[in-house]
């Protein structure tokens, strides 16, 4: 894993797994001593909150698209290409049978041999 992607990992959970509940402990504390004024408590947690889910979700996209790059640069092949894979696997499957079918209707080659006998 490229160190770009292990430090872009490691910073986004330490912003993303932030709780409310920490959130509010962290503003309550700030309430104790003075700094934020308890009229104004309520909004910032909701700001705060808000603000970690949006980089909660900027963090998941940036993740999808980095494992999404790894995956196109290693050649594995995607959803949709097994799931075309697995049809063509079929058909092929069903035209064998079809075959093998049609030849056991008709029976063995015999070259006419047995018609003398």
């Amino acid at each position: 894993m490229s160190d770009l992607l292990k430090k872009a990992i490691s910073l986004g959970w330490g912003l993303t797994m932030v709780s409310k509940e920490k959130i509010e402990k962290t503003v309550d504390d700030l309430v104790k001593r003075g700094e934020v004024a308890p009229s104004e408590s309520k909004d910032l947690i909701e700001r705060l909150v808000e603000r970690g889910e949006e980089e909660k979700s900027q963090f998941k996209d940036f993740l999808r698209e980095q494992i999404q790059r790894i995956l196109t640069e290693l050649h594995v092949p995607s959803e949709k290409d097994v799931a075309s894979l697995e049809l063509r696997i079929a058909t092929l499957e069903k035209r064998i049978a079809e075959l093998e079918g049609t030849g056991e209707q008709k029976g063995p080659e015999t070259d006419g041999v047995t018609d003398i006998l």
